[in-house]
């Protein structure tokens, strides 16, 4: 008889097509294995109900409650007085509590896993272990929002960096294990809180090498005559806004100028009307939500990924190396990943660099081979995951630290 595994998630994690979504999703599958799952998660998009059937194969019980965003923000205002971070009171909810803390009482769960960590407050501090997974350091990416942002956003954002980076720290402390996307992402948190450190570490993302191949026969969404630039990505999701922005309105226009041809097109879901504005812009094409990613990617000359924040591993650059395309990133999205740069992908700093290499992949298209080559050696999930396997077992399991990324 299997033990009983509470799994907290801030979203539901089926389907498996976004960032945090696709690391939830094979986390849990790969713990269903071993233990009895119940899983507690809020679900942000209406869409996202219909797949409650979807997660039973992989669940003892499940418990979905409902997250509005809208009145999430206004209830999270509540941490300007209490004096914490915002994150917290936007996912707090009593139901969930009584829920986690009602299935340890019985016994049902002797082993719980956070999924971020704001889910950590639902942990239950009777279990014999207690996991998170932060995935990344979250209260870095506001401190990097802040200066981009006027005031009085400026200054929320810069103390929601503070706040939020001592729950971080405190929950390092006091759960058995914290581990993060990548050695980079858990090297910052040891530095910020060093009496944890042996606490911490890593497992990083994989890619479903299958799905994701170049070898399949994708219908070709693109014009006959065009030679496209792909982006892809959640376009509710403020980075992703931001270098897609500053892509088609401070670069596209110079490849556009030495490639006619060049066509820049952003496909992901939710598009807010700045992302929809950038259509006018000649040769840029905005999708919105597909039912399937790899046409798009596996039919440009080249994917990019200019963001300027960005904190863990970009799901976006593996999947497009997976399909063998060329990649063009800059530092910030190549953060974290186990590649080699002029080998594996393009980095490009600043507007004239990323100009360059673009219009140098369109011209003459490099092999995209030696990307897939590494997604294969480096990403695969079954074998990330294994690593973790001991954390939930003895109490006196580190957490997995990642090799050096074999050159």
């Amino acid at each position: 008889m299997k033990e009983g595994l509470l799994f907290l998630a801030h979203r539901i994690p089926f389907p498996p097509n976004k960032g945090d979504k696709i690391r939830s999703f094979h986390l849990l599958r790969h713990l269903a294995a071993r233990y009895d799952v119940h899983l507690g998660a809020f679900v942000d998009d209406p869409d996202d109900w219909q797949f409650r059937e979807a997660l039973k194969p992989w669940c003892k019980s499940i418990t979905l409650l409902p997250l509005h965003p809208r009145r999430a923000r206004l209830a999270s205002l509540v941490g300007l007085v209490t004096g914490e971070a915002l994150t917290l009171p936007y996912y707090r909810n009593r139901e969930l509590a009584r829920w986690a803390e009602g299935l340890a009482a019985a016994g049902a769960v002797t082993r719980g896993l956070a999924f971020s960590s704001a889910m950590a407050q639902f942990m239950p501090a009777t279990l014999d272990r207690r996991v998170l997974d932060m995935v990344d350091v979250d209260s870095d990416k506001w401190t990097q929002y802040a200066p981009t942002q006027r005031w009085p956003l400026s200054w929320v954002y810069a103390r929601e960096g503070r706040k939020l980076a001592a729950w971080e720290a405190r929950m390092a402390q006091d759960l058995d294990a914290t581990l993060l996307v990548s050695n980079d992402e858990a090297a910052l948190l040891q530095q910020r809180v060093p009496q944890a450190r042996h606490k911490i570490g890593a497992f990083e993302n994989g890619v479903d090498a299958e799905y994701f191949s170049p070898a399949r026969d994708y219908p070709n969404p693109y014009a006959d005559d065009v030679r496209g630039v792909v982006f892809t990505g959640a376009m509710d999701y403020w980075p992703n806004v931001d270098a897609v922005t500053w892509f088609a309105e401070r670069i596209f226009p110079a490849i556009r100028d030495a490639v006619p041809a060049a066509q820049f097109t952003i496909v992901g879901s939710r598009p807010g009307e700045a992302v929809r504005a950038l259509a006018r812009q000649p040769g840029v094409v905005v999708t919105g939500g597909v039912p399937d990613v790899r046409p798009w990617i596996a039919h440009a000359v080249c994917a990019v990924a200019p963001l300027r924040i960005a904190r863990g591993v970009q799901n976006k650059v593996l999947e497009a190396m997976a399909m063998a395309r060329p990649v063009v990133a800059s530092a910030q999205a190549a953060e974290g990943i186990r590649a080699e740069a002029g080998r594996d992908y393009l980095l490009a700093q600043g507007e004239a660099d990323f100009a360059g290499a673009v219009v140098g992949c369109l011209r003459a298209p490099a092999s995209g081979a030696p990307a897939r080559d590494c997604i294969l050696a480096n990403y695969d999930w079954a074998r990330n995951l294994a690593a973790i396997d001991s954390l939930f077992d003895a109490a006196s399991a580190a957490p997995p630290v990642l090799e050096t990324c074999p050159a």
